[in-house]
């Protein structure tokens, strides 16, 4: 949904965007002609080029150092992830299947499309996505499932088991008498395995299995240094706002749709219990505030070693709605996953659509756009640190106290530029509406400390809040020699106080 209001809503940020085109140089890169510039996934190969899936179904390759594109292959369906095994052969996200394109002959184009792996369902549902990928240690591949939308209903013609809890299925075909049935069948459903799940597949296809549930539109997939895999997932029915959850191994992370594929699971998800469905629920690592920070937050990368100076090896977001990305920075405590996320790049310059992210060694961030004919963007961006802002001012880490917050930053802070710092709570409501205001907003008293050298601040506030948002808004915020802050807001997710 385009949500005009958050772009509104970031204005005033913006107002200031060049402090992060002085720091960062953003450049457009140019699609070969006749190729649509939405681009599914990208990827960099062991060798340090660029592979790109595109919207209509083509797979280009980029090399940064010639800046000159070949054509590999093409005839996919609406690839929205790619991760390259070789030079010469990867695996695409199709919306039917995980597909291993490859050339086998040395040619430069690709004559294998073997399917590794498509044992989930599809109904025909316009809604039913299929993002990717992400890779673990061990080298299986993650992948996750849309739900089906109620804005339309199902083919006659379906792929896999059904499943008849919920809606009789001659009352979910698409056509003139969908409208009567809709409401009945749940805003977002899962009537076709394994509908708002996140799968894990062996690379050769031989095995998988069912890894978490409880997803929406879970749109990014990315793992951490720490191997915490991080999935975004969009605000709508369930999702008071949007987030970023760390998925885990036979969690549920909250839309209850797809419990109907839970093994000996046999009740409706929507005559279901709120307090019920609370008890069953991980909450998700980081809340992101809809139409503050992030409305459809897509792919988390890492940025690596040694690329953007003291930011290295953080977590980056991409964000479909507005011009934005984010970084996330966990923090976990007793075993319970939470953190802060952090705008980054709050550029017009970067535009909006920011759908799929990767780095190659020279210390680009490459940042491949899409629209999908929702709020977004097209085209290819190239991001660098300038040379000569390579000691700008940033918050480096957030780290929950006991009675409040510790912020660490990239460099000394004036004391007196700390001044306007301002703190607030809210939460969000769980039920199966779509989103939800801000819920108990309060605005906080605090005590504020700064240490010697001007590098930690520590915030105390009289009580903190389980179940919680705390906003940090840092506004005027430079270092000793004038140099202002980068990212003027913490969010900071908290479920567990130390």
């Amino acid at each position: 949904m385009i949500r005009s209001l958050s772009i509104f809503a970031l204005a005033t940020c913006l107002a200031h965007a060049d402090v992060w085109t002085d720091a960062f140089s953003i450049e457009k890169v140019p699609v070969p002609p006749g190729i649509d510039p939405q681009i599914g996934g990208i990827d960099t190969t062991p060798g340090g080029k660029v592979a790109l899936c595109f919207h209509r179904g083509e797979i280009l390759i980029y090399s940064p150092a010639e800046g000159s594109w070949s054509s590999f292959a093409d005839g996919l369906h609406e690839p929205l992830g790619i991760l390259a095994e070789s030079e010469s052969s990867f695996l695409v996200m199709q919306r039917p299947e995980l597909t291993r394109v490859a050339d086998t002959d040395g040619d430069g184009k690709a004559d294998l499309y073997e399917t590794v792996f498509d044992d989930f369902g599809m109904t025909g549902n316009y809604h039913e996505f299929a993002f990717g990928l992400a890779r673990d240690k061990e080298g299986f591949i993650y992948l996750a499932l849309g739900t089906a939308s109620n804005g339309a209903g199902i083919r006659e013609e379906i792929r896999g088991q059904w499943s008849d809890i919920g809606l009789d299925r001659k009352y979910m075909l698409n056509g003139p008498e969908w409208r009567k049935y809709k409401g009945r069948a749940g805003r977002m459903y899962s009537r076709v395995p394994y509908r708002g799940w996140v799968l894990k597949v062996a690379p050769d296809g031989s095995s998988w299995e069912p890894f978490a549930s409880g997803f929406r539109s879970p749109e990014g997939l990315g793992f951490d240094r720490e191997g915490r895999l991080y999935v975004t997932d969009n605000q709508g029915d369930w999702l008071g706002t949007s987030k970023i959850h760390h998925a885990q191994k036979g969690h549920f992370h909250g839309h209850p749709a797809s419990l109907v594929w839970k093994e000996g699971w046999t009740r409706e998800p929507l005559k279901i219990p709120v307090s019920e469905l609370e008890e069953l629920r991980t909450p998700a690592m980081g809340l992101v505030p809809q139409g503050e920070l992030s409305n459809s937050p897509t792919e988390p990368r890492m940025i690596p070693k040694g690329i953007f100076g003291p930011l290295e090896k953080q977590m980056l977001v991409g964000e479909m709605n507005n011009p934005t990305l984010v970084r996330f920075l966990p923090d976990s405590v007793s075993g319970i996953s939470q953190g802060a996320a952090i705008p980054f790049l709050q550029t017009r310059a970067l535009g909006v659509g920011n759908h799929r992210l990767t780095f190659t060694e020279d210390g680009s961030l490459w940042v491949a756009k899409t629209h999908l004919s929702w709020a977004g963007g097209e085209g290819l961006l190239r991001v660098r640190l300038k040379e000569n802002a390579r000691s700008f001012l940033a918050v480096q880490d957030v780290k929950l106290l006991a009675d409040g917050f510790s912020l660490t930053f990239t460099g000394a802070v004036q004391k007196e530029s700390l001044n306007g710092l301002k703190i607030t709570r809210h939460t969000y409501k769980y039920h199966a509406n779509y989103g939800s205001p801000k819920v108990d907003r309060k605005e906080e008293s605090f005590k504020m400390s700064l240490s010697a050298d001007g590098l930690r601040c520590i915030l105390s506030l009289p009580e903190l809040k389980e179940g919680y948002l705390y906003t940090l808004d840092l506004p005027g915020v430079v270092s000793q020699d004038g140099d202002p802050l980068l990212g003027d807001k913490v969010y900071y997710t908290l479920h567990r106080k130390k």
